[in-house]
């Protein structure tokens, strides 16, 4: 019956999803427990409930389900659906659900742990889980890792593997990533030094709305540098 449920959820039947998803939850189904609590945060199929959440979330956590640890810890690092703002077991959650592989639970951890947030600061330990997120895709974690190894954080100094990590968040649409991937065309780091290259990247992260990217295009154009 959880396909069934999960099935009605993506057609955007959330009456019936929050029907099944509730009798299932109440006969302990994490995976229903954990899709439960986020419909009750998000108001679908019933009214937006935030004691309801948290208690399904909680429920799910206990039994370890990857997503409700993920969706905790959220509450947790923000302060939300009643709960205190706790950075310490934000961070605790997030590692519970990157080690279960959800990819943002694992950029989440790495975050924190470049930051030290909840944590002691751990570049090396940062770099391990941005790495493990952009394995599975993630593209912000790409960007990151690309920054670490720009600047020698928590792994040897390596531009060329900061150029990949840098192109790949950049061809995904990040708008960072492609000012990072000028930047380093305009250095010549980890790649040939192309300014042609580098103004092309800044274009596009200016379009996409990168506040730097625009900045600098804007004076290159004052300068009368450049032309639209």
């Amino acid at each position: 019956m959880i396909e069934q449920a999960h099935q009605a959820y993506n057609a955007k039947d959330y009456d019936t999803a929050f029907r099944l998803y509730t009798e299932l939850a109440e006969a302990g189904n994490a995976d229903a427990q954990a899709s439960l609590g986020y419909m009750y945060q998000q108001g679908q199929g019933t009214a937006v409930n935030d004691a309801e959440a948290l208690k399904w979330y909680e429920k799910a956590a206990e039994q370890k389900q990857p997503y409700a640890l993920f969706n905790l810890g959220i509450l947790y690092a923000n302060g939300l659906g009643g709960v205190q703002h706790d950075q310490f077991r934000a961070h605790e959650l997030y590692l519970e659900a990157a080690i279960r592989e959800v990819p943002q639970a694992m950029y989440e951890t790495a975050m924190m742990l470049e930051r030290g947030l909840g944590c002691l600061q751990n570049y090396s330990e940062a770099a391990f889980w941005y790495e493990e997120a952009a394995k599975r895709g993630h593209r912000e974690a790409f960007n990151n890792l690309g920054v670490l190894y720009k600047e020698g954080h928590g792994v040897v100094q390596d531009f060329n593997r900061a150029y990949i990590c840098f192109s790949r968040a950049a061809e995904a649409g990040l708008p960072q990533a492609m000012y990072n991937l000028g930047l380093l065309y305009d250095q010549g780091l980890g790649t040939e030094e192309d300014h042609d290259k580098a103004l092309e990247w800044c274009r596009k992260a200016a379009y996409n709305g990168h506040e730097k990217a625009k900045e600098i295009i804007r004076g290159l154009q004052d300068e009368g540098k450049i032309v639209f």
